[in-house]
């Protein structure tokens, strides 16, 4: 079953330019806000939603 709910490693990295370590770390401090709003986490993926939404304040493909 695809999972199109979460960015994993891989997709921030392609969608960020960065390396490994910087996607995770992006990962890392993601899911720790929405820790701290109380909701779930998996380690090693971000919601995607959440991810457009403090990346490009909501905007799908940051350019609207």
């Amino acid at each position: 079953m695809e999972n199109n709910t979460f960015y994993d490693v891989n997709d921030i990295m392609t969608i960020c330019g960065c390396k490994q370590s910087k996607a995770y770390s992006v990962i890392r401090e993601l899911n720790s806000e929405l820790a701290a709003k109380g909701f779930l986490i998996f380690q090693g993926k971000v919601n995607k939603t959440y991810f457009h939404e403090r990346m490009y304040s909501g905007r799908k493909d940051g350019n609207e």
